[in-house]
């Protein structure tokens, strides 16, 4: 099972976003699932990698060149692909993946979600999807999921479709990884 995860390249003002990124780590490595993700090196995506890298576990990122150039590429993980840009970034997770978790994040991170989501809506990929709400973060979002649903420009059975859980474990769960 490959397991794409998007998340910030920064780490977060308060610990607990990367001692959830922590705790996912060690259930992917549980599972035996691979990590696909951004790539990178720094922020909740390296601590990410590297702690999947620390529990023998198998990891892939995908960056395009120019952020490769910025040397933000996490040059010691199992695979790293470099593409040609931010689309082809995201494609080829899609491609890789057999299920998706979003952590806190900023404006990649919302882009990354938003693109995943439409695509499912769409057909495009036929994958769970999860929020990762550590803290509370992702509340204002779902809020604004709902609104739009009630608004008539987002259907429940889409909605639906999104899981979203406290932990990683819970998270997990929901998306039919584990059952622990």
């Amino acid at each position: 099972m490959n397991i794409c995860v998007f998340c910030g390249s920064a780490s977060g003002n308060d610990p607990v976003y990367a001692e959830a990124a922590k705790a996912l780590a060690v259930l992917i490595c549980k599972t035996n699932s691979t990590l696909v993700y951004g790539g990178g090196n720094i922020g909740l995506m390296g601590i990410l990698a590297d702690e999947v890298m620390q529990g023998g576990g198998k990891v892939i990122g995908v960056i395009p060149d120019f952020l490769m150039k910025k040397e933000v590429g996490h040059t010691g993980i199992s695979q790293l692909e470099v593409v040609a840009s931010m689309h082809e970034r995201k494609r080829r997770m899609a491609d890789l993946s057999d299920a998706f978790v979003a952590l806190p994040g900023g404006w990649g991170t919302l882009d990354e979600l938003a693109e995943i989501l439409t695509w499912k809506q769409l057909g495009l990929v036929n994958a769970s999807i999860g929020l990762l709400n550590t803290y509370g973060y992702f509340n204002s979002l779902i809020h604004q999921m709902q609104t739009m649903e009630k608004a008539g420009f987002l259907h429940s059975k889409n909605l639906e479709q999104l899981n979203v859980a406290e932990t990683p474990g819970e998270l997990l769960i929901q998306l039919g990884l584990t059952s622990v």
